[in-house]
């Protein structure tokens, strides 16, 4: 639904591949949601379908599948949905019944045991489904750990188009500034980045762009903290606006805390970041660390000290800024494009196309 990520399909179809896209006309979330952006839609179909429950991530469902199914009768069916939810249940059962070969996408890096009816509609999922992508390799664990026994690939759901994130050309001096891009939300940690940001000195700044229920009390924090002047924070950006924002700031920092039923799945501002030449730093939640890898820096999370420090490392040091700059964009250029994403997965569909669907 997001217009960048459709650079995958528009990928996958270059491939080869004749694609037809079904998504909702906006999903609910909150007092807001996300509508659809057309902005990738060259080579292959993106139609929109009914959803009921829109918003109910557990619950959502779409009443027009089995139709389009009918229609289209594709070789195979990938649902992009997590194998405990409603909507993963309904399409695998709608594909077999239509004799596609069926693959299920995965983010969860958490083992988690649900109830019935969700745990009996997983099980299904994990028994039934002829491949499963993961998103991480502690995605991947997780659905070893919880009985898929099934061919398995880990490939990021998106990736990133190098020639929208690439180094800014304009190095016009400028105070330093930290950026801050996604959610405000407290899971994402953005009391540790403005404490970390009190502990540092008056010539560097905070540039957060993103909406949540978080807003109120990260103002009311600005104050507290004596930050006044310091800290801008901007609305959500459409996604087309987003390469233009990393050119505004000097290191990305990704400072998400790890919750009882959540821990960060990928963080997909590091990727741009890197990719945009900025340095990156993240917490030690989720895959944060195995997303940056060696170009960028870690900190333990919560710890606004470490944090500080890091950001002190990257204010003073002119090669360390440049090194990880570099090493960053080569790392995405490496694992995280949209070409790179979508040859993975046309291989996975090569795959399950030379082999019969699961009965």
């Amino acid at each position: 639904m997001v217009g960048i990520y459709q650079r995958k399909l528009e990928e996958i179809a270059a491939r080869g591949v004749d694609l037809l896209t079904l998504v909702p006309p906006y999903w609910r979330e909150g007092r807001g949601g996300t509508r659809l952006e057309r902005l990738h839609t060259r080579g292959y179909r993106l139609e929109t379908t009914s959803i009921r429950a829109n918003g109910h991530f557990h619950l959502h469902h779409f009443p027009g599948l089995g139709e389009a199914l009918r229609d289209f009768r594709p070789d195979v069916l990938h649902v992009d949905e997590e194998p405990y939810n409603l909507a993963a249940w309904q399409a695998l059962w709608l594909g077999r019944r239509a004799a596609c070969r069926t693959l299920f996408f995965c983010w969860q890096n958490i083992l988690r045991r649900y109830p019935p009816p969700f745990s009996l509609g997983e099980r299904y999922v994990l028994r039934g489904a002829d491949h499963a992508i993961a998103g991480t390799t502690g995605a991947a664990d997780v659905l070893r750990a919880k009985g898929y026994r099934g061919p398995m690939s880990v490939i990021p759901q998106f990736g990133i188009d190098p020639q929208l994130f690439r180094p800014a050309e304009d190095k016009s001096p400028r105070l330093f500034t930290i950026g801050y891009f996604g959610r405000l939300v407290p899971e994402k940690g953005l009391h540790s980045l403005l404490h970390a940001l009190a502990r540092m000195d008056s010539d560097s700044h905070l540039l957060a762009v993103g909406d949540g229920p978080l807003r109120p009390q990260l103002e009311t924090m600005v104050g507290q903290l004596h930050l006044y002047g310091r800290v801008r924070l901007e609305a959500a950006q459409p996604s087309s606006a987003m390469p233009a924002q990393y050119g505004r700031i000097d290191a990305l920092v990704l400072p998400s805390l790890t919750r009882r039923n959540w821990k960060e799945q990928f963080g997909r501002v590091l990727v741009e970041a890197m990719a945009s030449g900025v340095p990156v730093v993240g917490s030690d939640s989720g895959a944060i660390p195995d997303v940056i890898d060696d170009a960028g820096l870690i900190f333990p999370e919560g710890d606004a000290a470490a944090l500080a420090g890091q950001l002190r490392r990257l204010q003073r040091d002119d090669g360390l800024r440049r090194h990880l700059a570099q090493r960053g964009r080569e790392r995405a250029l490496q694992h995280y494009t949209h070409a790179g994403v979508a040859e993975a997965t046309v291989a996975v569909y090569r795959e399950l196309t030379a082999s019969p669907a699961s009965s």
